[in-house]
């Protein structure tokens, strides 16, 4: 007697369709990268910028003129890369990285009239690892701070 039906899995073929099957939703669950995980130069302008414009409209103010620009740090001169925004009333910040880097040592000028920057403090020095949330909640906590922001 011929039996037509498929042979009855080996155990060797079992144990491959299970880790195949076991591998499969493991690949499915991984985690997308973190925004944080975008080079330096992609993250200011496509990640950074657009957060922190939806951040302080929600405050009800007007969305800030901003830029990211390499050059020399308000106040000390040093080189560096730096957000740079202004706001109505001729208030502007500069959020200051040291070096192409979310995690290097950062700073906030703040000027307000036509002068040049009079105030230069070190940002989020106490932070081991910076995300884009605490960049912008940080940030716009700071220039609220200054009551920049909405009905202050």
């Amino acid at each position: 007697m011929t039996d037509s039906a498929a042979p009855a899995p080996t155990p060797s073929n079992a144990a491959a369709e299970t880790s195949a099957s076991a591998k499969a939703p493991a690949a499915a669950k991984a985690k997308p990268p973190a925004p944080e995980d975008t080079p330096f130069e992609q993250f200011l302008p496509q990640l950074l910028l657009p957060a922190l414009s939806k951040e302080v409209q929600a405050y009800g103010g007007p969305a800030p003129a901003l830029e990211v620009v390499e050059g020399a740090m308000p106040v000390v001169g040093s080189p560096c890369w730096m957000v740079r925004g202004s706001l109505p009333g001729e208030r502007r910040f500069w959020l200051c990285f040291s070096a192409k880097d979310i995690n290097a040592a950062k700073t906030v000028a703040l000027a307000e009239g036509e002068g040049p920057p009079s105030l230069l403090e070190s940002f989020l020095i106490d932070e081991r690892k910076t995300s884009l949330a605490l960049l912008v909640s940080r940030l716009v906590q700071r220039l609220n701070g200054q009551k920049w922001l909405g009905p202050n």
